[in-house]
């Protein structure tokens, strides 16, 4: 859908006629009507204004030109899972689950923001990457990404050769990972989660079943 069809339909939802509309957005009637005619589009200041009365990002108001993605963990979003600032207005960078209220939720990422911002933590992505490549982990596919995860969702418990049970992980912490294919195929796949002072490669079944570590290797 065009600009001046999502306006005028979400307009139409919330049962304001254009006057309405512009008195809450503080523009003339004939500008509204202009922006469902598609003579105009609204200026950036409208556009937020008018994303936080609808709770639609500015990038469904646009007709979705872009494919939304959260800068921190990697998920795709739309307007019910990208996230918002304390005033309402949507922040289209990251996802609710990451930065809510204006603040980062996870931990690992207030790290990292804290000594270089989105830059940084980009650049440290980058190195486990490479790391983990280099540990040429037979039938462990070339490593693209990682994702900032939960450490309750990943913390899987391990049984060791004198048959003790253990997890590595923290619950509580925040570590950035992935899941990937095993390219022998099966119904296994491998598993990697990082942060600053280690590597770990682990393979499971589907839903984490049977897991069995790999390789833990402090960095």
């Amino acid at each position: 859908m065009d600009t001046k069809d999502i306006i005028l339909e979400l307009r139409t939802k919330k049962g304001l006629s254009q006057e309405e509309l512009a008195e809450k957005v503080y523009v003339t009637r004939q500008a509204v009507s202009r922006w469902e005619k598609g003579e105009t589009t609204p200026n950036t200041e409208a556009l937020k204004l008018l994303s936080k009365l609808f709770d639609v990002s500015i990038n469904t108001l646009l007709g979705s030109p872009r494919q939304m993605v959260c800068h921190c963990c990697g998920m795709s979003l739309d307007d019910a899972t990208t996230s918002k600032e304390i005033d309402g207005i949507f922040n289209e960078e990251y996802c609710k689950w990451c930065y809510t209220d204006g603040e980062f939720t996870l931990d690992f990422w207030k790290r990292y923001s804290n000594i270089g911002g989105e830059e940084k933590f980009m650049e440290f992505k980058t190195q486990l990457v490479n790391e983990f490549n280099v540990l040429n982990v037979e039938g462990m596919p070339k490593v693209e990404n990682l994702n900032v995860l939960s450490g309750s969702f990943v913390n899987l418990e391990y049984t060791l050769p004198n048959g003790a049970c253990v997890k590595f992980l923290d619950d509580n912490a925040t570590y950035l990972g992935n899941q990937l294919p095993c390219e022998f195929g099966g119904t296994r796949c491998f598993g990697i989660v990082a942060n600053m002072d280690f590597l770990l490669v682990c393979t499971y079944e589907e839903n984490g079943a049977n897991p069995e570590l790999v390789i833990y290797k402090k960095r």
